[in-house]
């Protein structure tokens, strides 16, 4: 198994969504969160003066997928959530050793 966090648009939280359920992604979570990449933030004005935003909204979705679904499940993401301009995201794969039903403490 296989823990994938992709950290998108918010804009774009649905399409990725829609994008997993058709590779056979039934479970995920959706947090909104905050951060900058390469783009930094940006420029404001508010009542006329100006800051700088420099954590931007972003929405990060977590999915644990057999490893057979990694590459379809990182397709589907990349191919979903991208804009072609900065700040689109990152996809993050790492392995999950040990998994536990919390109702009824099977190991999976």
């Amino acid at each position: 198994m296989q823990l994938i966090k992709s950290v998108i648009r918010p804009s774009k939280v649905e399409a990725v969504k829609d994008a997993l359920a058709r590779v056979g992604v039934s479970g995920l979570t959706v947090t909104e969160v905050r951060g900058h990449g390469h783009q930094k933030g940006h420029t404001a004005v508010y009542r006329g003066r100006e800051y700088q935003v420099t954590l931007l909204p972003k929405m990060l979705i977590e999915c644990v997928v057999p490893d057979h679904l990694v590459a379809p499940t990182v397709q589907a993401v990349i191919e979903s959530a991208r804009t072609g301009e900065i700040g689109d995201g990152r996809v993050f794969v790492t392995p999950v050793l040990e998994s536990y039903r919390i109702r009824t403490g099977e190991r999976e």
